[in-house]
């Protein structure tokens, strides 16, 4: 299926992806980043599937699919001669152990239905040895890992395949409870599927409740917010990017990276798209896992971590897996963790104003850590770096990542003038000036009237776009505008916005292939549009955005104007995040 053929389904630890057919194509279990034991995403259904749909030869979408209101409970439905019948897909939020529970609920008429089952653990890569209690439930163990199966319907063994065939009529509800524990403990205590329906409901519906935005964009800026809410390492306060790895930017090619980490350039963003919500409890918990993940020397300061704050995240290539549409290789891990990005002490220092400015309590660790990163940024700003698209070629000296340099110590300076700390905000000052005037002198190319995307290239960069959201340069100064439009010349394809232009004779991420449009680069473009008194395109541009959603309001990291799909990790928070930012600023 099309990567926007899947919804999410999560308990705020893990995720699941759930295609329009029915198939769950992806669970990693316990965590985000752990193996997988529905891996067919990547590969066949050899990798690991569950699949729940109308009998028959061929696996039909659903007539419709929804989101029950303001959750994550995932309604599909499928209208057949005999009758309609409907597929409810939720995660409850984790008690002792993962659950996943599906309920086939007879809506009118009768239904013949069908069920198969490959538990694949370690990424398809482990067989399960399976057993059929004295109760008729499932139970497979491979290695660390094990599974239980509670269902009233019978299931049947061929070819490492479980089976099952059953009819449901109009208000019959039929459910299948999957948990997963460690293999070495004793057997989890069942759940009560239609208990934890309603109260999943609820719970989702309360959290949504107390969104405060009210423009007219409210839909998805809520669904959004849920969205990055299931992202959310609930015990730690981590949101990782993607619950994918190696969906890939380019369709056959090599440009497929695992995104279930924490990234610090998400900080804040997500941070200030959470505040503006109303969300600060969330935000106090980001801001928490952020302080514990940093804390250290400044010098060891990585640009992503684990959910629960881990630095060591080892890149490697899983050869037994084919790929999403043969996109190989297949990567877990991230070899960009040891990447020099100088834009995060910026991001870092711009979260951390913001956690003050928006009256989340005091926290004096806070500054100290603070500070600790600005000494190192005194030290380092000027050294060339991989910026923030974490390029595989040589370090340059990256505009934005200098920017952000600027950005790190006008936030340090603010918190001393605003907030009272203390520090040698003189010295800061002549350095940030410094670092202004070295930017304008450097980076900005006054024959086209365009900022560049590196000191003396001529190639221009999407992240030139946050130059006036940041405040580096007012939206009204001619170099913006300038810049703006210069984008909007080279870097526009049917309307959206590379992040930087990709062609052989171009270098810049030592990688071969092409990609589409990352979406928040177009993002970024209708919040500029705006702020420059383009309100008009900015609006068209917004509402473009938003048709690109699927049809149950995710977005992907890129689309590629090519295939007229969407492609990369899905659903992707840095997309959801700037189409917070832009609906709170046309609002």
């Amino acid at each position: 299926m099309r990567i926007e053929d899947y919804a999410l389904i999560g308990d705020m630890q893990s995720a699941a992806l759930v295609g329009r057919d029915g198939s769950i194509d992806w669970l990693c279990l316990p965590r985000f980043d752990s193996p997988s034991c529905f891996g067919a995403l990547l590969g066949d259904t050899d990798h690991g599937q569950w699949w729940i749909g109308p009998a028959g030869g061929e696996r039909p979408s659903a007539t419709r699919r929804r989101y029950r209101g303001d959750t994550l409970v995932l309604e599909s439905e499928w209208d057949l001669p005999g009758g309609t019948v409907r597929v409810i897909d939720f995660m409850p939020p984790r008690q002792a152990n993962p659950d996943l529970v599906r309920i086939v609920e007879g809506v009118s008429g009768s239904v013949e239905m069908s069920t198969e089952i490959r538990i694949r653990f370690d990424y398809g890569r482990i067989v399960p040895w399976v057993r059929r209690t004295d109760g008729g439930l499932l139970h497979a163990v491979g290695g660390p890992d094990s599974i239980w199966l509670h269902s009233p319907v019978p299931l049947r063994s061929r070819g490492y395949t479980h089976h099952g065939a059953f009819r449901v009529s109009a208000g019959e509800r039929l459910p299948f409870v999957f948990t997963w524990h460690p293999s070495h403990e004793p057997r989890p205590t069942e759940i009560d599927p239609f208990e934890q329906l309603a109260e999943t409901e609820a719970l989702w519906t309360e959290w949504a409740n107390r969104c405060t935005h009210t423009g007219p964009w409210r839909d998805a800026v809520v669904r959004s917010l849920i969205t990055l809410k299931a992202l959310t390492y609930s015990p730690t306060g981590g949101i990782v990017a993607a619950p994918t790895t190696s969906l890939p930017e380019d369709l056959g090619g090599v440009r497929n990276w695992d995104y279930r980490y924490c990234w610090l350039r998400d900080a804040t963003m997500i941070l200030d798209a959470l505040i503006g919500s109303g969300y600060l409890e969330e935000a106090a918990d980001w801001r928490a896992w952020l302080l514990r993940a940093i804390a250290g020397r400044a010098e060891d300061l990585q640009i992503m971590y684990g959910v629960a704050g881990e630095r060591r995240l080892p890149e490697m290539e899983l050869d037994w897996l084919p790929g999403y549409e043969d996109s190989r290789p297949v990567r877990i891990g991230n070899g960009a963790v040891n990447q020099l990005q100088l834009d995060v002490y910026g991001e870092v220092s711009n979260s951390l104003y913001l956690a003050r400015a928006s009256g989340l309590s005091p926290d004096n660790r806070a500054w100290t850590i603070q500070r600790q990163l600005i000494d190192y940024l005194e030290a380092h700003w000027d050294e060339p770096d991989e910026g923030l698209w974490e390029v595989r070629g040589p370090r340059r000296h990256f505009t934005h990542s200098k920017v952000m340099c600027w950005v790190a110590l006008d936030r340090v300076i603010r918190a001393v003038e605003e907030f009272g700390r203390t520090g040698p905000v003189e010295r800061w000052k002549a350095l940030r000036d410094r670092i202004h005037a070295e930017i304008c002198a450097k980076a900005f190319d006054s024959t086209r009237n365009t900022f560049t995307q590196s000191y003396g290239s001529h190639e221009l960069d999407a992240a030139l776009l946050l130059i006036p959201i940041v405040g580096f340069l007012p939206a009204t100064d001619p170099r913006v505008i300038g810049t703006i439009e210069a984008i909007e010349r080279e870097l526009l394809v049917d309307g959206f916005v590379l992040r930087y232009p990709v062609a052989k004779d171009n270098d810049v991420d030592g990688l071969p292939g092409g990609e589409g449009a990352f979406l928040a680069c177009s993002f970024w473009l209708a919040e500029a549009l705006a702020m420059v008194g383009r309100r008009d395109e900015a609006v068209e541009l917004f509402e473009r955005l938003l048709a690109l959603r699927n049809d149950v309001g995710l977005l992907a990291e890129e689309y590629d104007p090519r295939y007229g799909r969407l492609v990369g990790n899905f659903p992707q928070a840095f997309s959801h995040v700037p189409l917070i930012h832009v609906a709170s600023a046309l609002s």
